[in-house]
């Protein structure tokens, strides 16, 4: 029997979460970049499958960290 896992659910899978139009505007004017300067992620990747994802959204990813309390990394969905 086949039983649905929920993995971004895991403890240690960080938090995934989709930016809206209006926070990906801030995130690329605050680094002054663009998609294409930043890290990549498969938007076949587990851990967003539940985010409805589509190529070009920016993932922001916040991990707990024992020096910064918490840090947020950022990555571009791609269709591979």
């Amino acid at each position: 029997m086949k039983t649905n896992l929920d993995i971004s659910k895991h403890i240690l899978i960080p938090l995934h979460t989709k930016l809206n139009e209006k926070e990906k505007e801030i995130l690329l004017q605050k680094y002054n970049a663009s998609t294409g300067n930043l890290p990549r992620i498969s938007e076949k990747d587990k851990s967003i499958e539940n985010l409805k994802v589509k190529e070009g959204d920016i993932i922001k990813i916040t991990r707990k960290s024992q020096t910064a309390g918490t840090a947020y990394f950022y990555r571009v969905v791609v269709n591979d």
